[in-house]
């Protein structure tokens, strides 16, 4: 039953436990890492093209990611906002590095849908060879979770930082537990398994990783829904962010989810300042962590 969890937490793990590699040796992870989450998508993206009752099982795909999507950020909208009416999160504005344009950065994000196409269209020819998609996807996985665990390893996040920075635990917490309560809900409305729901819900915008784990527990249809809900919080995350900061500093960290250590981190730290750098790291660490235990425990 948790040979699935185990299949996770064994490449993390021992990514983790391996000694911490030169500065030079991170960046080539990282690389691989980035090249990682394109296979993977395009092995996604051929999967799906083999399914049958293709047309309407792309409306199912738009229907799914839209309902999640649209719950998920309305529960953690509303906690977040509660978070900050209850303990209000001050702090100085726009110090630090300019970042880069949100439309770069919105266009860097619609290049893995791109992928997803691309993978797609290469499926649609139905060469024979092409059925292993699933398997070499499943490798590409481990081999992605391995690096994940490397880059957490190196990024030197100890236990105690994570506890004293409160912040950014409080609010990896309220996203957590809100996002699993829009999971719930989206599969009431969509007529859904209560766990697909749950399991849809926490990847907290871990796209690469909810594409992979979801088709293989649930089929294309699902994985590819649970892929677009997560790369829509993305974009929405990066769009919304220097707007939020000023009224709400808990709901712009909360929205970036797990990508708040990496991808949308640039945006932090333009509209909110270096103070929000440890808080961002540490929330996107802690749901980093929790999305594949999670997914494999809701998927099991």
């Amino acid at each position: 039953m948790y040979s699935g969890l185990l299949i996770i937490l064994i490449p993390l793990v021992a990514g983790y436990l391996l000694p911490r590699v030169s500065r030079a040796w991170a960046h080539r992870v990282d690389r691989i890492l980035s090249a990682m989450v394109y296979i993977i998508l395009f092995f996604m993206g051929i999967s799906l093209a083999f399914l049958d009752n293709l047309a309407v099982n792309l409306r199912l795909i738009a229907w799914y990611a839209g309902v999640s999507a649209l719950c998920i950020m309305a529960f953690n909208g509303a906690a977040l906002w509660w978070l900050e009416k209850r303990r209000p999160w001050p702090g100085a504005h726009r110090h630090g590095v300019p970042a880069p344009s949100r439309l770069h950065m919105a266009l860097d994000s619609l290049k893995l849908c791109l992928v997803v196409v691309g993978g797609f269209a290469i499926g649609l020819t139905q060469w024979t060879w092409l059925n292993a998609a699933s398997k070499a996807s499943e490798f590409a996985l481990v081999i992605l979770l391995l690096l994940v665990g490397i880059q957490l390893r190196n990024g030197g996040m100890t236990l105690r930082q994570i506890l004293l920075n409160r912040r950014g635990a409080t609010v990896a917490l309220v996203v957590a537990v809100s996002a699993l309560a829009g999971g719930a809900l989206a599969a009431m409305i969509l007529g859904l398994p209560l766990r697909t729901g749950l399991a849809m819900a926490s990847a907290y915008g871990w796209y690469s990783l909810s594409g992979i784990l979801m088709t293989d527990a649930f089929g294309p249809v699902v994985g590819s829904a649970a892929f677009f809900n997560d790369l829509a919080r993305e974009l929405l995350a990066i769009m919304l962010i220097p707007g939020l900061m000023g009224r709400s500093r808990s709901m712009a960290l909360g929205l970036c989810g797990a990508t708040s250590m990496d991808f949308t981190l640039p945006v932090l730290t333009r509209a909110g300042g270096l103070d929000v750098v440890p808080a961002a790291i540490v929330h996107g660490f802690l749901l980093s962590l929790l999305a594949p235990i999670l997914i494999a425990l809701f998927s099991a």
